[in-house]
């Protein structure tokens, strides 16, 4: 999906677990060539392609149920997170590379293709209706949690029963190594040296990292995120970043997306929307890192962590 991927497992024979491991990237190649913005091929381009639609278009099981979550967690948080907002994506890649901001007309042309009534679910028919033109398709920050989810699935199905997939941030544990309480798993919001901070324990959980650290670009002064707000129109600005624990690492990466847009204050108030989540806020201001935690942000480590992908 455009990162690496890294699968570690624990398995009774060497054989097992590569059989084990080849069957989860399998599974996360299969979901590519249906989730990829990218990929002019994939079933969410070609349906964005289509749009508007004049009747309901007939989906896949997992582009439906991926489609499903998206709709949830932007009712959830109000707009913050929102699957159509692939024209407003499109626009910020494009200032990245010019260091340009979108101009005030393309930007508002995006806009109008963006939104809750830009994307209509008809359960009865498992289908999806895109009733405005230039509406364009986004899952970029709940994809590959739900890939992520069905790979876990995939070496469970094998008998794997402790395993962590690490998607470049992404990050999905099952039960913890033999002898160990969890996955020790060293974190870097703002992409520091992960050596230097302290680290989570955790097994049965799902953590997503989201920020600017890689993807961020500064115009007139100001730098913005690669995450775009889908109500405004404009990059997040200022030097953020939210890590997400959740049962799940589909709910993990769509809510990390929708709290960086929300920030600290609404955000918390989101966060107890979703049972068994908790959100560790963080921003760089004036040289020095601010961290704000909801309830239920688990203490850290003090114990030396191994890197994702080992126990």
């Amino acid at each position: 999906m455009g990162v690496p991927w890294t699968i570690t497992v624990q398995a009774p024979a060497a054989a097992a677990g590569e059989a084990a491991i080849r069957a989860g990237f399998a599974e996360v190649e299969r979901l590519e060539r249906i989730l990829s913005d990218y990929d002019p091929a994939s079933e969410l381009c070609r349906l964005s392609a289509a749009a508007p639609t004049a009747q309901p278009v007939a989906v896949s099981t997992d582009l439906w149920n991926v489609l499903q979550q998206a709709v949830m967690v932007r009712d959830a948080t109000a707009g913050a997170f929102d699957p159509t907002v692939g024209p407003l994506t499109t626009l910020w890649r494009q200032a990245r590379r010019t260091g340009r901001l979108p101009r005030p007309d393309r930007l508002a042309a995006a806009r109008a293709a963006v939104g809750a009534g830009a994307l209509v679910l008809v359960p009865e028919r498992r289908a999806v209706l895109l009733p405005r033109p230039g509406t364009r398709l986004d899952l970029g920050g709940i994809g590959m949690g739900y890939a992520a989810d069905r790979a876990q699935e995939a070496l469970a199905s094998r008998g794997i029963r402790a395993a962590m997939i690490d998607a470049s941030g992404d990050i999905l544990v099952s039960a913890a190594p033999p002898g160990a309480r969890g996955w020790k798993i060293k974190t870097a919001p703002h992409g520091g040296a992960p050596t230097s901070t302290p680290a989570l324990e955790l097994a049965d959980a799902a953590l997503t990292t989201s920020g600017d650290a890689f993807q961020a670009v500064e115009i007139d002064g100001v730098r913005y995120s690669h995450i775009v707000d889908p109500r405004t129109g404009l990059g997040v600005a200022g030097r953020t970043a939210v890590m997400v624990i959740a049962p799940d690492c589909t709910t993990a990466d769509a809510l990390a997306t929708a709290l960086n847009v929300l920030g600290p204050r609404d955000g918390l108030v989101a966060v107890a929307r979703f049972p068994g989540t908790a959100a560790l806020f963080s921003c760089v201001e004036e040289g020095a890192i601010r961290q704000l935690a909801s309830p239920g942000w688990p203490a850290v480590t003090s114990q030396p962590a191994a890197d994702p992908g080992k126990p």
